[in-house]
């Protein structure tokens, strides 16, 4: 009896189907999180623009939706919000805490290493080399930013509703500075959101 309760598939959210519930291994995790150690740069924001491409839209661990609300967590807690994400992502998909380890060493070694490597040898270089490459990197890591909103945007703001709370919380963050303008446009969109 026990083994036919056990046996059921739930339905919903819940079901086998959904990429959250399809478990993998400690070092499927490893490996992709190294992928993505070694080929990202830039800050969190980016950091959570590649962590979006390569998760949700290319090998589809979690959807769109689940994504964002891992985001919106996220940047309550105190911290960099992308190693929450990353670190998170890793528990789920590795079904442990070994899981979010994994993704956390394979995520930050390379740039750790690769900073470690530019702090060396920092003085070599100077003047147009020097300002050329950290453009180029700066205009890499804006496309990036820029595409990640820009899909997260049409699949979490389908409507002209939600699309108008989205446009005036940024016009918030964009026109208040500090914590408070965050905190107002977090409580301004769930306001607008209950009453539309």
């Amino acid at each position: 009896m026990g083994d036919t309760a056990s046996q059921e598939i739930p339905s919903g959210r819940d079901s086998p189907s959904n990429p959250i519930h399809q478990r993998g291994t400690v070092g499927e995790v490893f490996l992709a999180f190294l992928k993505l150690g070694v080929s990202s740069f830039g800050g969190p924001i980016a950091h959570l623009g590649y962590y979006r491409n390569e998760l949700v839209v290319r090998r589809k661990w979690l959807d769109e939706t689940t994504y964002a609300d891992l985001v919106a967590l996220c940047q309550f807690l105190p911290g960099p919000a992308s190693s929450q994400v990353g670190f998170s992502l890793g528990i789920l998909r590795g079904n442990s805490l070994l899981g979010g380890l994994a993704a956390w060493f394979a995520f930050t070694m390379p740039s750790a290493v690769v900073m470690f490597a530019f702090a060396m040898g920092a003085a070599s270089f100077t003047g147009p080399i020097k300002e050329g490459f950290l453009h180029g990197l700066k205009l890499v890591a804006v496309a990036v930013v820029a595409q990640a909103i820009w899909g997260m945007a049409r699949s979490l703001t389908p409507d002209r509703p939600r699309a108008a709370i989205a446009l005036a919380a940024v016009a918030i963050v964009v026109s208040f500075a500090g914590s408070l303008a965050q905190v107002s446009a977090i409580a301004f969109g769930a306001f607008a959101g209950l009453w539309l």
